[in-house]
């Protein structure tokens, strides 16, 4: 029997905490089944503050704390703190270009693979293939699905 792959829904992101979001997600989505991620995803918006980058940035210990011992999210403790290193990485970028969609612009002259190579360096637990779940979600552009 042969296993049908979900695709996921291409949006474009409404600002830099949807790209946050959305980047957060293919991070979790990674060795999870995707439907689990999926039924829990509206407990890891509440349980991350909605995704607003400057808060979930500014968390410390209690807040990890927190989200280590709550049962309704994925309580993975890697993916958790890479969630949290990776609000103030893209907070750098939003810094340095305006926004994270002005940051991605300046990877448009890169071939696809150099993009994916350069976006793996500075997120936490972004690999291959969720930098290219990532980039397929934000609409920007891919290899068709099947070759990626």
């Amino acid at each position: 029997m042969r296993r049908t792959l979900e695709r996921p829904q291409k949006i474009t992101p409404d600002g830099d905490d949807g790209y946050f979001e959305e980047l957060t997600k293919a991070i979790f989505r990674a060795g999870f089944s995707w439907a689990v991620i999926r039924e829990k995803w509206d407990n890891f918006v509440e349980s991350f503050d909605k995704f607003q980058l400057p808060r979930v940035a500014s968390y410390g210990p209690d807040d990890l704390e927190r989200l280590f011992e709550d049962r309704s999210i994925v309580r993975n403790r890697r993916k958790i703190v890479a969630t949290v290193e990776n609000a103030r990485t893209m907070r750098y970028f939003i810094a340095e270009h305006g926004s994270f969609y002005a940051y991605l612009r300046t990877l448009d002259h890169l071939d696809y693979y150099t993009r994916v190579k350069v976006l793996t360096r500075p997120f936490i637990g972004l690999g291959r293939t969720s930098a290219f779940v990532f980039l397929h979600c934000v609409n920007e552009e891919t290899p068709d699905w099947q070759d990626r």
